[in-house]
């Protein structure tokens, strides 16, 4: 499944993918694989995420409009 509120915060924040894995802990491949849909991202980085930009898990997920 796809999220396009995750690559859209990475572009938005001009950030690199490889920038988000490193804070992940996972590879640039692997984060790769997420936003393209390829993989399933665990609940756990669906929560880093939203640490790190400031913005709900459900933002993220596209259950709502608003970031928090």
């Amino acid at each position: 499944m796809v999220f396009p509120n995750i690559r859209n915060l990475r572009e938005d924040n001009d950030k690199k993918q490889i920038e988000l894995a490193n804070y992940l802990n996972v590879k640039q491949t692997t984060y790769s694989k997420y936003e393209l849909g390829k993989i399933n991202i665990p609940i756990e980085i669906f929560i880093k995420l939203a640490d790190y930009y400031d913005v709900s898990v459900d933002y993220l997920l596209g259950r709502t409009k608003e970031k928090k």
